[in-house]
């Protein structure tokens, strides 16, 4: 008896080192993401900063854009989509099920060009929308040299770049442009993707950044990070009280600051180009998290976890070292209180 007990202990023993082991080496659990390219470089940066602050977790994101982000997560092919621009209620429709949009943080659309200048070029809202109209076709068109007396522009085409794919950043472009010009709004509209009239179309904010540095004269429209990594030229732009704005986190925080009130009524879905906000930068936007409660229970709450995260003060705290602006602390409160009542199947 004494050695059959001695046995058991043995086998007992050695049976809690193995269940240890397997659970010490059980492999992490993988959450698949799809969508906008405009907040890739802050998401790369906290999916990696959060494993390891969770080793369980895994986050693959695609950066595809918006539209094919929005299209995976109503085809059930991803645990979330990522969009700068809110769902459509076409696209609600076709989800079935209600999508929690989760503002993570905010970004500028700016105006990049390949031109050797002495000072960063001014635009207002008017010669912004007659060079993507094609009215405006040379770099020194008489609109544009009135906006910038001290330059001298070259007598030289403007090579326009503008999105081929479903774009967050195409649709914050073009709603900018939507409500400060009533032609671009007839001819063009607004939206993830639209019938330019000219230009040439290159894929994502990586494929537009690379071409307008590529190519000289050229113009185009892209996320501030990535003109700013790629150490390009970015237009100041006239905002909404008449004054030229440099695109920079706290000129997009000031963009937000009048709506935080009306964003948290309306489920924090609101287009912020335009702000009537002082020093505002005109092409500013909230991006999105597109999430579902249909997905896993493990799975739903290790996102939540990450969530929480990211837009805590860890996470938000990262946001203007990758030229993005943090949520407004009012709205964070109440995001992050929307995230820890999500209930999953």
């Amino acid at each position: 008896m004494t050695l059959y007990r001695t046995a058991l202990k043995i086998f007992s023993a050695m049976l809690g080192v193995f269940i240890g082991c397997v659970v010490a080496n059980a492999a992490p659990t993988m959450i698949t993401g799809a969508g906008a390219t405009f907040p890739f470089p802050i998401y790369s940066k906290w999916f990696a900063e959060y494993e390891k602050v969770n080793p369980e977790v895994r986050i693959n994101y695609q950066s595809i854009g918006s539209g094919g982000g929005i299209r995976q997560l109503i085809e059930g092919t991803v645990d979330f989509g990522a969009s700068d621009a809110p769902m459509d209620d076409a696209e609600k429709t076709k989800a079935k099920r209600p999508v929690l949009h989760v503002p993570t943080v905010l970004g500028a659309v700016v105006i990049s060009y390949n031109l050797d200048l002495p000072k960063p070029l001014r635009l207002d809202s008017d010669a912004i929308a007659g060079i993507f109209l094609g009215q405006i076709k040379k770099w020194n068109d008489p609109a544009l040299a009135k906006l910038n007396p001290d330059l001298k522009l070259p007598e030289k085409d403007i090579v326009l770049v503008t999105r081929s794919d479903g774009s967050g950043t195409t649709a914050v472009f073009t709603d900018y442009l939507a409500k400060v010009s009533p032609a671009f709004k007839e001819k063009v509209g607004a939206g993830k993707s639209v019938q330019w009239p000219v230009g040439v179309g290159a894929k994502g904010n990586e494929g537009v950044s690379g071409m307008v540095k590529q190519t000289p004269g050229s113009l185009g429209y892209i996320e501030l990070v990535y003109a700013l990594n790629n150490r390009m030229a970015v237009a100041n732009v006239k905002n909404s009280g008449g004054k030229f704005i440099e695109p920079s986190s706290k000129s997009v925080s000031a963009a937000a600051a009048p709506v935080v009130k009306q964003m948290i009524a309306n489920e924090f879905q609101l287009s912020i180009t335009n702000s009537s906000g002082k020093d505002a930068y005109p092409i500013s936007s909230f991006t999105w998290i597109l999430l579902q409660e249909k997905i896993s229970k493990e799975k739903g709450e290790k996102l939540q976890g990450f969530l929480k995260w990211a837009l805590g003060k860890s996470g938000q705290a990262m946001a203007e070292d990758l030229y993005y602006a943090p949520l407004p602390k009012a709205l964070s409160a109440s995001v992050l209180k929307k995230v820890e009542q999500l209930k999953f199947e």
